[in-house]
């Protein structure tokens, strides 16, 4: 995997069936049209809006977060001016799927 110019990793991950086990699980795919889109960003915040977190989403659209338990902001920027932010309580062994329309 290759970096942009944020930095973020490109590539994003295949959400097969994850087994959360002892991790709290964030995890999603972004869609344009009902097709994946490929160099969204997925970030992870903190409840005051402070970064923690991100990945750029690959060829399937896709990301995921491993995170502590408790509350979470999601935001997702995709092309053409798209910038969405929400909520998600991650509880470990439980995986929470955001799906994103962009």
């Amino acid at each position: 995997m290759s970096a942009d110019g944020c930095g973020a990793p490109v590539g994003g991950v295949a959400l097969e069936d994850v087994d959360a086990g002892g991790q709290a699980v964030i995890q999603g795919t972004v869609t344009r049209d009902g097709r994946p889109v490929r160099g969204a960003y997925a970030r992870l915040l903190n409840p005051d809006g402070e970064f923690a977190g991100e990945v750029a989403t690959g060829d399937e659209g896709t990301f995921r977060f491993f995170a502590a338990d408790g509350p979470w902001q999601l935001r997702v920027l995709a092309s053409g001016g798209f910038a969405e932010t929400y909520p998600v309580q991650a509880e470990t062994g439980k995986v929470i799927d955001v799906q994103v329309t962009a």
